[in-house]
């Protein structure tokens, strides 16, 4: 792993056609919807497992930093 505080960039590069259900629902929980889509995830065991299962599907990027959080938007209630 690499330093404490870095992130990753992984890019989804080839279809997941053909392959297991489970490698599909990997990509997904990477959060990957679209072929050549990139998402940003902090370095972490769990994530760096996730893109071993998918290696041969993704490209990944060390990052300098760890990505921010996106704020969130509030639940859809009237106020």
């Amino acid at each position: 792993m690499s330093e404490p505080g870095a992130g990753l960039r992984v890019t989804w590069v080839k279809s997941a056609i053909g392959y297991a259900g489970e490698q599909k629902r990997t990509i997904a929980a990477l959060g990957l919807r679209r072929l050549h889509q990139s998402v940003e995830h902090p370095d972490s065991p769990s994530i760096r497992g996730m893109v071993a299962a998918v290696r041969h599907l993704v490209t990944v990027e060390e990052l300098p930093e760890a990505p921010q959080p996106r704020p969130r938007r509030a639940s859809g209630g009237r106020r």
